[in-house]
């Protein structure tokens, strides 16, 4: 009975446990839909998890407990309905740490942290859904936690400059989207994990300024264009594959041989050529016991008191004998006839070896081949030079022979192991060819190596000079900014003005002295009315600057989001004028270059302005300092990069065609007088493209969506040209969208029928 009884209560207290649970969910939904609003409940106790754990930082918007982040537009927040998908918070001066509760959102896809002061240990605990996440330029400490094998989505990881220790994990094995990482400049240790060979589109990698030891060979297999390891403790051979990647640094590493970056067989020796010491290795037998393989077998092993091995052997010491004299009689010869001719020769060589090494950037150049005598648009074809070793480099010697010179070498090196034309040629330890040369003394071409000759026209400026035209950069002559520098209006003596772009550290680390000089050359090579022309440069005391010409207007985005009056002034046929000097640019890049040209940052801020509203873009030539610094630059300005870049950004396969989207968004604000990203307007209105592509094609919605300031004044049918033209550059999918060529084409003619029809009614 009393067992019944226990029975009964225990289905009475599970009912009315149940019916409390509904209960609190009923009351939490209540609650929720009153305090949380649009916001994922879920996504709100995330990030208020992650503001408690940051310290309460004084952040717009942000609170410790409930709230509606996607609602209230929190600072550095951006969401998809009720989902926050991004939280990008890049030098907000940040400390404490990071929650533990991070794992928790449900479809968040970035986040940004970089360059704050952030501590403590990545959390193990990570949303699975991420894609971007950057947490470079903190004071991070601990390892890089093993459960980085979750985030299967993960395309692009910076975790640079921090205080991260302990060794890579083996955790890449599904990570097999993952584009560019960045973990330099920390104290990880150990060898690189097996799993990263899995790595499949792993373009950039950066190790550099770590102690990782080992070998490369995870690596050689990967389709690496950037990779740098300098600074580390990597130890063996480089996997011969990796001299293809393009841009290469390894500088810094105990590296114990150079074999595999070479041919086995040295071009300047004879296959048959052994060397001095020792006998060959396939002719080497054990000191002690009976020689392996095929030696066992031979005379050594034959038992010489037979019949069968004295008749052999007599026979052979009668051969050898014969060889000899016949050697003697041909050596005597060839003395007489080919060692003068030799000894000319090697003479001529020194005296022109030292011609090249007292001259290697003066003076007579025709007999080397040098690419001074080719146009401008082929030098990119032509390898500089060829570097000796790092050893070199490092005692203060520059040592460089011109590619064409060693081919001379080589030729004559040959000419020096052919023998003469006699009727018998003399056998080939007569005129042995000069000893290979050993691992300290060969040569390394590396694609990075090269040493351009700066143009006499682009001048170099001293840090001096500069600061003292810019007021030491000072805050009332900055006129600029982006994420590779800011620019500053300089002032000559004579009263002449010029922009300085002076480049962020970061930016400029990316490449050394001798890369820069080639940049500042391919940047000097891009002429065209449409594009900002390049004085100068500097690189003195560890900075980089760029000089150009003064636009006096500024830029597009300050005359259409700054300056109201100017704003007004700027009719529909400036704008469209503006659009086709634009487009006129990045033909001229993509089309017309010799070696086409990705401009990879074009928005209104690089679209300048002079008196007379003709268009210069700007920062031409730069996409390397982008490609190269690829996590950890444009982590800092995401969406910048977002709001301008095509959907192609986010999987790093950046073209010509990305190129043209982003002025098609250009185009866009052209038309609306709308930045292209607002946090200022209502949800649905705050990215621009987000907004205008579903109208370009509704006549009565495109009316509504032109700027109000230029008060009707435009054409219908020029209205919809122009939004056509925009629809095409903003498609999704590269293929479709036109080459500048054709929008060049189209803006022409759009203001070809303007001319005639206004020709028409004057008349």
């Amino acid at each position: 009975m009393g067992v019944m009884g226990f029975g009964r209560s225990g289905v009475e207290w599970k009912n009315l446990k149940i019916c409390a649970q509904v209960y609190v969910g009923f009351l939490l939904i209540c609650v929720s839909g009153f305090a949380v609003g649009l916001t994922n409940p879920t996504d709100v106790a995330a990030i208020n998890s992650l503001y408690t754990a940051l310290g309460n930082p004084v952040l717009p918007g942000w609170i410790a407990s409930g709230g509606d982040p996607c609602a209230e537009a929190w600072q550095g927040v951006q969401c998809n309905g009720s989902d926050i998908m991004r939280i990008i918070l890049n030098g907000a001066n940040l400390g404490g740490e990071l929650s533990d509760n991070l794992g928790i959102f449900a479809s968040i896809k970035t986040i940004d942290l970089s360059n704050n002061h952030i501590g403590g240990s990545i959390p193990s605990s990570l949303p699975v859904t991420m894609q971007n996440f950057f947490l470079s330029d903190n004071q991070f400490t601990g390892s890089i936690p093993d459960l980085l094998s979750s985030l299967t989505l993960l395309t692009d990881m910076s975790l640079n400059n921090n205080l991260l220790s302990g060794e890579i994990p083996d955790a890449f094995e599904a990570l097999t989207g993952l584009i560019n990482l960045d973990l330099s400049s920390n104290n990880l240790s150990g060898r690189l994990p097996p799993s990263m060979e899995n790595l499949s589109r792993l373009t950039t990698l950066h190790l550099q300024a770590n102690q990782i030891s080992g070998t490369l060979d995870v690596l050689q297999d990967l389709p690496l264009r950037d990779l740098n390891i300098e600074n580390n403790l990597f130890s063996g051979p480089i996997p011969a594959k990796m001299l293809n990647i393009p841009n290469f640094r390894n500088d810094g590493n105990p590296f114990n041989s150079t074999v595999a970056l070479l041919p086995p067989t040295s071009p300047l020796s004879p296959p048959h050529a052994q060397p001095v010491s020792g006998t060959p290795p396939s002719e080497q037998v054990p000191t002690s016991g009976k020689a392996p393989g095929k030696h066992a077998d031979g005379p050594s092993a034959m038992d010489k008191s037979s019949p069968e091995g004295k008749k052999k052997t007599t026979k052979r010491v009668a051969l050898i004998s014969i060889a000899v004299v016949l050697s003697i009689i041909v050596l005597a010869l060839a003395c007489l006839v080919f060692i003068p001719k030799c000894l000319r020769r090697r003479e001529e060589d020194d005296k022109i070896s030292k011609q090249h090494q007292v001259g290697a950037y003066r003076g007579n150049r025709e007999q080397s081949g040098d690419e001074e005598s080719l146009p401008t648009y082929q030098k990119d074809k032509v390898p500089k030079e060829v570097t000796r070793p790092k050893n070199d480099v490092q005692a203060g010697i520059r040592k460089t022979r011109p590619i064409a010179k060693l081919q001379n070498d080589q030729e004559k090196n040959v000419q020096r192991m052919s023998p003469p034309p006699p009727p018998t040629p003399p056998p080939p330890l007569l005129l042995p060819p000069p000893p290979p040369p050993t691992l300290a003394e060969k040569v390394i071409v590396k694609p990075s190596s090269k040493t351009p000759k700066l143009s006499a026209s682009a001048k170099s400026f001293t840090i001096a000079s500069l600061q003292q035209y810019t007021n030491s950069f000072s805050q009332e002559n900055l006129i600029g900014g982006g994420m590779l520098g800011n620019v500053y209006r300089a002032e000559l003596p004579n009263g002449k003005l010029l922009a300085v772009k002076k480049l962020h550290k970061k930016a400029s680390s990316q490449q050394n002295d001798v890369e820069f000089i080639e940049l500042v050359n391919n940047i000097y090579r891009i002429r065209h009315a449409n594009v900002v022309e390049l004085v100068g440069y500097c690189a003195e005391h560890g900075q980089r600057l760029l000089i150009y010409e003064y636009c006096s207007k500024g830029s597009l985005q300050d005359a259409l989001h700054s300056d109201d009056d100017f704003k007004k002034n700027l009719s529909w046929n400036a704008r469209i004028r503006i659009a086709l000097g634009a487009a006129r640019a990045l033909e001229y890049l993509h089309e017309v270059c010799h070696s086409p040209v990705v401009h990879r940052n074009f928005k209104a801020a690089n679209v300048l302005l002079d008196d007379e509203l003709n268009v210069h873009v700007s920062e031409c030539g730069l996409a390397p300092l982008i490609a190269s610094g690829y996590v950890s630059q444009l982590s800092g300005n995401l969406l910048t990069a977002l709001v301008y870049g095509a959907p192609d950004f986010e999987t790093g396969n950046y073209t010509s065609k990305s190129d043209v989207y982003s002025f098609g968004v250009v185009m866009l604000e052209l038309l609306t007088g709308r930045k292209s990203h607002d946090s200022m307007r209502n949800r649905a209105e705050q990215f621009l493209v987000r907004w205008a592509i579903p109208q370009l094609h509704d006549i009565d919605a495109l009316s509504k969506m032109v700027d109000p300031s230029l008060n009707g004044e435009y054409p219908a049918k020029s209205l919809s040209h122009f939004a056509d033209i925009i629809s095409r550059c903003v498609q999704s999918q590269p293929e479709f969208r036109p080459l500048m060529s054709e929008v060049v084409q189209d803006l022409s003619d759009m203001i070809r029928r303007e001319r005639q029809s206004n020709e028409s009614i004057g008349d």
